[in-house]
C-alpha cells in the first residue's frame, strides 16, 4: 500500500510541475502539491 501511495504522490508532483510550467488548467492545478505533500508525509 505504501508503494502505491508513493507512486500516486510522484505522479501528482509531476502533473503539478507540468501545469505550473505552462499549461493553464485553472485553480485545480494548485491543489495537486497539497495532495502530494500530504501523501508524502503519510509515507515518511
Amino acid at each position: 500500500m505504501g508503494n502505491l501511495l508513493y507512486i500516486i504522490a510522484v505522479i501528482l508532483i509531476i502533473a503539478w510541475a507540468i501545469g505550473f510550467l505552462g499549461y493553464s488548467a485553472g485553480g485545480i492545478i494548485h491543489v495537486l502539491p497539497l495532495v502530494s505533500t500530504k501523501l508524502y508525509k503519510i509515507l515518511f
